[in-house]
C-alpha cells in the first residue's frame, strides 16, 4: 500500500491566510489538479481523495475565504468574484501554469471564473454536480437563489440551511444507502460554519448567487470555443443540481465523457473508488497534462 505525502499549508494572498492541502507524488513529471471545493464544505472534503491519487498525481485544494481553515479579514466583501480573485491570486502565487480543474458546486463559478480569465491555464475539466446550466436548478435551488437582503424571512431561509440539520440534509438527500456516508463530513462542516463571522459570508454569498446564473452564458460561451477535455460525474439526485445539469453540458462540448450515479449532492462520499478510477484514467489520457 502506497499513500502520499501530503502537505497542510497556510499561504499569504492579499492579507488572508488560504490554507490549502497539496500532495507529493511519487514522479516530478505528474499532471497537477486543482480540487475547488463545495458548500458547506472545504478541501477537507477531498481528504480521501487525495489519498487515493496524491501519489500518482500533484493534487492541490484549497479552502476559500469564509470556508475551512481559511483566515480572512473582518471586512472581506464576501462574493463570487471576490472569491474567484483570491483563487487566482493563489494559483499565481504558487506558479501554476497549466493544471486540470475539479469543480463541484461553488467551485463551478470560482473555477469558470478562472478560466474565463486565464484559458491558458487549464489543461482539462472534471465537472461533479457544479452547475453551468438553467436547466440544472432544481425547483428549490430556483426559489433559494431568487430571495433578496430585502425579502422577509428570506435571512430565516439561509439560515435554516446552515443548521447542523441543514448541513446534514445536503449529504444524505438523495443517497439510497446512507450507511455509505461518514457524519464525521458534515460535522466538520458544522463546526467551521459556526465559527464567528461565517453566518455572515455565507449569507452574502447566498445572495450573490445570482451573479453565477447571469454568467452561464458566458460559461457556456468559453466551453464551445475552447472544448476542453472534459470527464463529467454527477450525483443523480442532487436536491439542488439534478441530472439534467449534468446532459446539459454535451450541448456545448459533446465529445464530454459523462457518468451519473444513484446518489446525491456529495458523490464523493459514496461512489469514491469509481469516481477516481474515472479521474485517473482522464488524467492520464489528457493530450496536455500540464507538467
Amino acid at each position: 500500500m502506497s499513500l502520499p505525502l501530503v502537505h497542510h499549508r497556510y499561504l499569504d494572498v492579499d492579507g488572508i491566510g488560504v490554507f490549502y492541502r497539496e500532495s507529493v507524488p511519487g514522479r516530478a513529471d505528474a499532471p497537477t489538479l486543482l480540487l475547488l471545493h463545495g458548500f458547506p464544505s472545504a478541501s477537507h472534503q477531498f481528504r480521501r481523495l487525495i489519498d487515493v491519487l496524491g501519489d500518482r498525481y500533484r493534487l492541490i485544494a484549497p479552502d476559500y475565504p469564509g470556508f475551512g481553515n481559511t483566515t480572512t479579514p473582518g471586512d472581506f466583501e464576501y462574493t463570487f468574484d471576490h472569491l474567484a480573485d483570491i483563487i487566482e491570486a493563489f494559483v499565481q502565487q504558487l506558479g501554476l501554469h497549466r493544471f486540470a480543474m475539479y469543480v463541484f458546486d461553488f467551485g463551478a463559478p470560482i473555477g469558470f471564473r478562472l478560466a474565463e480569465r486565464h484559458p491558458e491555464w487549464i489543461t482539462g475539466l472534471i465537472v461533479q454536480n457544479g452547475n453551468a446550466y438553467e436547466a440544472g436548478l432544481s425547483d428549490g435551488a430556483r426559489e433559494f437563489i431568487s430571495l433578496r437582503p430585502e425579502q422577509e424571512g428570506a435571512r430565516d431561509t439561509i439560515r435554516r440551511l446552515l443548521t447542523p440539520a441543514g448541513t446534514r440534509s445536503q449529504y444524505e438527500t438523495g443517497v439510497p444507502e446512507v450507511t455509505r456516508l461518514s457524519p464525521e463530513s458534515w460535522l466538520l462542516d458544522q463546526y467551521f460554519l459556526d465559527l464567528p463571522g461565517r453566518e455572515e459570508a455565507q449569507m452574502a454569498l447566498a445572495f450573490d448567487y445570482r451573479s453565477n446564473i447571469a454568467r452561464y452564458p458566458a460559461w457556456q460561451d468559453w466551453l464551445r470555443k475552447y472544448a476542453p477535455p472534459t470527464l463529467i460525474t454527477w450525483g443523480a439526485n442532487d436536491p439542488f443540481f439534478p441530472a439534467p445539469g449534468a446532459h446539459a453540458y454535451l450541448t456545448d462540448i459533446p465529445d464530454a465523457e459523462l457518468h451519473l450515479f444513484d446518489t446525491g449532492h456529495f458523490a464523493l462520499e459514496t461512489h469514491l473508488d469509481e469516481i477516481a478510477r474515472l479521474i485517473a484514467g482522464f488524467l492520464d489520457r489528457l493530450p496536455d497534462p500540464g507538467l
